[in-house]
Parts: C-alpha cells; structure tokens; sequence
C-alpha cells in the first residue's frame, strides 16, 4: 500500500538527499501541492481544532501554555473521528 506524501515543492525539498530518499523509499507516493493552499492541508484543519480548544483561555505561563495545548492535541489523538474530519474537510481532490 503506498503512502502519499503530499510535496509543496519548496526549495528545501528539491535537493539532492530527498532524491535519494524517495529512490530509496518507493511506498512514497508524491503528490504535488501548492506552496500555500491551507484548504488543502488536514493539518490546519488539526490546528484550528487545538485553537478552538485554547480560545478564551488565559494561560498563567509557558508552561501552562504548553499543558494546555497538549491536551488540546491528545483529544485529536484519541478521536479517529476528528481527526478523519480533518482530512475530509481539505480540498484534497482523491478524496472525493
């Protein structure tokens, strides 16, 4: 089964040793991807879930803070639910 890897073409991922890699890693599957389309990122789809969760709230510190946004980010991980409505809510074209 491959893994699709979705490749915004940025500079830093046209070298020489991400080459190699994907030779190296033929499960890759690179899809191509603009280098900004956050419609089509389930990533800022998971972030706007984790700010959702810090709204309104007033951290004492950084470190609270960043309590705070762990366990934001722990009930994504505990949800396949939320986190497949992450992937269905991009404008990813395959998934329609």
């Amino acid at each position: 089964m491959p893994v699709i890897l979705l490749w915004d073409r940025a500079q830093i991922h046209r070298g020489a040793p991400v080459h190699h890699f994907l030779r190296a890693h033929p499960r890759l599957r690179v899809e191509p991807f603009p280098g900004y389309a956050p419609e089509l990122n389930p990533a800022e789809f998971v972030w706007t879930q984790a700010k959702r969760a810090l709204a309104n709230s007033a951290p004492a510190d950084l470190p609270d803070l960043q309590r705070r946004l762990r366990q934001a980010t722990r009930r994504l991980v505990r949800s396949q639910d939320l986190l497949w409505a992450c992937i269905a809510m991009s404008d990813l074209p395959w998934l329609r």
